[in-house]
């Protein structure tokens, strides 16, 4: 059987530029996951995996160049976001080694013997190691930051787990050129390269997620995807960890008082947030719920005048402009639905911004909620609505979401109830700001209820090694039989809880 080759395709013509690799067999696949297992014990020394994170964050850095220039030509998204994106992933290692160093993250407990509790406690000790493998889906509208070398890897790798990284077809030479970074990284750090293997194709990702030895997964992407490597996972015959991140809305609810006092300004500052990367975000505002009446007017009419001259925007990739392009005819015709601003074709390969509106009560009729959901791409849904009772019902059909975000004015008397209605729907609540950029930050959460994310974890900040770390406790056990954390003369000077 010949193997398929994997072409890296300009989305600003649609034309191949170079065949770069080809897509992994069962074998291949095989093959990745073994030598990534094999590598694993390496990676328990802590110095050498910090130097590896800091080590692959100064070749990115040297190769930024080349690696902005190659994304650029693959995805279209422009070197000044690609530079900018760049240094956020290099940052994220250099962040990532730093956990390392500390070494909180494996959070290791004592517990001394004490015969008087009831039952008696015996000599614990409890610390996190990590769990193995990790498999890592790439990402389409982040070559760099959630793919090869972003925050999945990084944390994984902190954790102490290889990682076998499926690339991303709309950037495959970049996922290449990374893929090599790393891997080179590893050797300079004293490493085997395979604590980091690259593998291409559809096929090849099906497999990752059924092998045997692979222990966990991330997954950045879309929801059918995403729902099907997820229910892969959970249906082997030891079912492993999936994290995954799927689909978001990112709702948004401007109160009357907000519009009010500054109807100009917050529409400007959407047409910002969901035209930003041609609205590839994940994080983009794609619901608002805004005030009928003059102050929504005053709202509407801004947001209009701010998009009605926006510039054609090239996304990352012919397919996924057919899909934004079918997907916003199709709801502009549906019943009680305007288009403002129509989104749609600018040219053979780009695309303009627009909006749809409607009323509250419309998306409360049956079977309207299939407009409720994530869009990819420069587009947004406003619903007005006429009460505060309807926001509420609109509220209640809202899937979950990365984010959630109140649009507020000082002495608002009903900014705290909303507030408490939008925390169940996301993982990241916003108060009179916008959700498009995510720090990389001790206390970040990125993340939220399903279908945002299948688990209730982060994928980005520190707390996302968690998700590749297990807890184990030795009881009773002598010190010489200790890890080294554990004992009591600390000699890794590992923090305690």
């Amino acid at each position: 059987m010949t193997a398929e080759p994997v072409w890296s395709v300009d989305p600003r013509t649609g034309k191949p530029r170079e065949q770069v690799a080809v897509e992994a067999t069962a074998e291949d696949v095989d093959r990745a996951v073994r030598a990534a297992h094999a590598a694993r014990g390496a990676l328990a020394d802590r110095t050498a995996r910090a130097a590896l994170l800091r080590t692959a964050a100064e070749l990115l850095d040297e190769a930024q160049a080349r690696v902005v220039e190659t994304a650029d030509a693959e995805t279209a998204l422009g070197p000044a976001r690609l530079t900018g994106e760049l240094a956020r992933t290099t940052a994220q290692l250099r962040y990532f080694a730093d956990i390392v160093d500390e070494g909180a993250f494996l959070d290791v407990r004592i517990s001394l013997p004490d015969p008087d509790t009831t039952p008696p406690t015996p000599d614990l000790r409890r610390m996190k190691i990590p769990l193995g493998v990790v498999a890592v889906y790439a990402a389409s509208n982040f070559p760099l930051a959630f793919s090869v070398p972003g925050g999945d890897t990084a944390s994984a790798l902190a954790a102490g787990c290889p990682v076998v990284i499926k690339a991303h077809p709309y950037h495959p030479a970049t996922s290449e050129l990374c893929a090599a970074l790393l891997r080179r990284a590893a050797v300079k750090a004293g490493l085997p390269e395979d604590v980091v293997v690259l593998v291409h194709g559809f096929d090849a990702g099906v497999e990752l997620i059924r092998h045997p030895l692979v222990a966990a997964a991330g997954f950045t992407g879309s929801v059918n995807g995403g729902r099907a490597l997820f229910d892969a996972a959970a249906a082997r015959p030891v079912p492993i960890p999936f994290h995954g991140e799927l689909g978001s809305l990112n709702p948004v609810v401007v109160t009357e008082a907000a519009a009010e006092e500054r109807a100009e300004e917050l529409a400007a500052g959407l047409a910002g947030s969901m035209t930003l990367g041609q609205g590839q975000f994940c994080t983009k505002p794609g619901f608002v719920l805004a005030p009928a009446g003059a102050a929504g007017e005053r709202f509407t009419a801004a947001l209009t005048a701010a998009l009605k001259d926006a510039e054609p925007g090239v996304m990352l990739a012919p397919r996924m402009r057919g899909h934004f392009l079918t997907a916003t005819y199709e709801d502009a015709q549906e019943d009680g639905i305007e288009a403002p601003v129509q989104p749609g074709p600018g040219g053979p390969h780009t695309v303009v911004p627009g909006y749809l509106l409607t009323d509250a009560a419309t998306l409360l009729q049956g079977g309207r909620q299939v407009l409720l959901r994530e869009t990819f791409g420069p587009v947004t849904l406003v619903a007005r609505y006429a009460s505060r009772e309807e926001i509420s019902a609109v509220l209640a059909l809202v899937p979950g979401n990365l984010t959630a975000t109140l649009h507020t004015a000082d002495e608002d008397p009903e900014a705290a109830s909303l507030l408490a209605e939008l925390a169940p729907l996301a993982g990241r609540l916003l108060v009179n700001g916008w959700p498009t950029g995510v720090a990389v930050a001790d206390a970040q959460h990125h993340g939220g209820p399903y279908p945002a994310t299948t688990t209730p974890f982060t994928s980005v900040g520190g707390t996302a090694i968690e998700r590749w770390l297990r807890p184990i406790t030795y009881q009773s056990t002598p010190q010489h039989l200790l890890p080294p954390e554990l004992r009591d003369d600390n000699p890794l000077g590992i923090p305690r809880f």
